[in-house]
């Protein structure tokens, strides 16, 4: 049980003071270390606020947490001992405490159904290696950074959809070689430091996610990273939690996307400024979230706009009031709530508009946790955005960064469910199960911008037309042993199927592996 779950009444300021104590590093954002990060939080006396991931080990109940929770297994060599029990390398002296970690991807597949006319093509891999470095200095101040570098032949539906964009989704900008392989590069890191127990202050690289679903139709983690600056402040009762996120983004990175200026090949792209803003309430069972997205034209035709205050403005909703959803600017506002229905089962959900009356986006969702008392959870959801969302114009400060939307992968104007089981046995094996079904839809033949393609301008008014309907339907069975909680190193197997209808058929995949990895941020292949 954690402290939380047997606390008869709320400490908060005797939990407030503890939290001052803890390290200030984010917990690395990835579904398996984070299911019983949320099943702590699901505890109706459990007042964390994981509205906006990652979070900071100081603000989450870390008990049981994969990364987190003790081992007590008896290994008779140093080798073993690394290999399965500890960090590579973890040095503590003087208050400071540094750890380093190989990070690896070595995976081998073949897909039944593809049917590229590349001889070479049929069986696939994936090669990632990298370093996973972190450091606490005292209480108050910790770093980490990590990196990888890749090469990879990915199953077709990847492969194109990484030639559309420029980006392996969600893992780096692509550099071609050996004829369908791509090489990239993925890299995030950050410091982090509280001064005191109710304020946190980041800078660095990587990604945010706003909600409690699989996915999010505010803010999510499928896109690639960005600079940021946060500042994070936790209300001593732990009733209310404020987060404002600056950040720069990048539409794109296509030759198109480059600026004007000169003859280089390899001119500066495009960016952008943009302003996240999440009100957290903690109003007992329920807890709701407030979101704002402001997304600045920062390079028009005469250069590089000044900064204005709107874009250092750290009130939630004063930007948006300002502009009134006017273009040349990207304003998108939006809620989330969890409603705690018992200590093991929890519903969420979002709204999300950035044209009220017009445009709409929604999540519904459900999360069950130990199922018959086993280790065996349950979540379930539908997501679905009206057409024209997140677009604007110009179209370059549409909700996207990257090449891919900043909420949810297929962009604008879908309807998607998603049902996942996770199973554990003994803590040590880890068997998943995922079903998607997605709805989307395209702008015509015709060409008529009918709001199904978010990298287009918004025109302003719905324009009539026959849309290009597509079904997707995606199953995902995977199985680990889990070698060294540390690094979520594991060996594993899974088979990924995806049908897609009214489209090629090298869009469908039969793929199945075998790979031995770590995992500390997710990695999503089913759009």
């Amino acid at each position: 049980m954690s402290l939380l779950r047997s606390l008869a009444h709320p400490l908060p300021f005797v939990l407030l003071a503890a939290a001052a104590t803890a390290q200030q590093n984010d917990v690395p954002f990835e579904r398996d270390i984070y299911l019983d990060l949320e099943l702590n939080a699901a505890c109706r006396g459990s007042r964390i606020h994981s509205g906006i991931k990652p979070l900071i080990q100081s603000r989450a109940d870390l008990t049981g947490v994969m990364g987190y929770r003790p081992d007590k297994r008896k290994h008779y060599y140093v080798f073993t001992e690394k290999l399965f029990k500890e960090h590579l390398v973890e040095v503590k002296k003087d208050g400071v405490r540094l750890t380093l970690d190989p990070v690896f991807r070595f995976e081998r597949g073949w897909d039944v159904r593809d049917p590229s006319d590349f001889a070479d093509t049929t069986t696939f891999y994936v090669n990632s290696r990298g370093l996973w470095i972190t450091g606490n200095i005292g209480p108050r101040l910790s770093f980490q950074t990590t990196f990888y570098e890749n090469q990879a032949i990915f199953p077709q539906y990847i492969y194109t959809q990484a030639q559309a964009t420029g980006v392996v989704p969600g893992q780096g900008r692509i550099k071609g070689f050996k004829n369908r392989a791509f090489d990239f590069a993925w890299a995030q890191g950050n410091v982090s430091w509280s001064p005191r127990g109710w304020i946190n202050v980041q800078f660095g690289n990587g990604r945010h996610f706003v909600g409690h679903g699989y996915r999010s139709i505010l803010l999510s983690d499928v896109s690639f990273n960005q600079p940021y600056f946060k500042v994070n402040v936790l209300s001593p009762d732990k009733r209310w939690q404020y987060n404002t996120i600056h950040t720069k983004l990048t539409p794109g990175v296509l030759q198109t996307d480059r600026l004007p200026t000169g003859q280089s090949s390899e001119s500066l792209f495009y960016w952008k400024r943009a302003v996240f803003h999440h009100l957290s309430l903690d109003l007992g069972r329920v807890q709701l979230g407030l979101f704002e997205a402001n997304i600045f034209q920062s390079i028009d035709s005469t250069g590089v706009a000044p900064i204005s205050f709107r874009e250092v403005n750290p009130i939630i909703g004063v930007n948006t009031l300002l502009n009134g959803f006017a273009a040349g600017q990207q304003d998108l506002v939006g809620l989330d709530i969890r409603v705690k229905l018992t200590d093991l089962l929890f519903v969420y959900g979002q709204l999300a508009t950035d044209d009220p009356g017009r445009t709409t986006g929604w999540q519904a969702g459900f999360r069950w946790f130990r199922l018959f008392g086993k280790d065996l959870h349950l979540q379930a959801e539908y997501n679905s955005a009206s057409r024209y969302l997140y677009m604007n114009t110009p179209a370059r400060i549409n909700h996207v960064h990257y090449g891919q939307p900043l909420a949810h992968p297929a962009g604008t104007w879908f309807d998607e469910f998603v049902v996942i089981v996770d199973a554990r046995i003994k803590q040590r094996w880890l068997l998943r199960a995922q079903v998607n079904g997605i709805t989307y839809r395209l702008d015509g033949p015709d060409g008529l911008n009918l709001g199904g393609n978010i990298f287009r301008p918004d025109p302003g008014t719905d324009v009539e037309g026959e849309p290009l309907v597509r079904q997707m339907y995606m199953l995902d069975l995977s199985a680990g042993w889990l070698m060294n909680q540390m690094t979520n190193m594991r060996l594993s197997a899974g088979l990924r199927l995806r049908d897609i209808d009214n489209a090629p058929d090298f869009l469908s995949s039969a793929y199945y592996y075998v790979a031995w990895s770590t995992s500390l941020f997710n990695r999503y292949y089913d759009f």
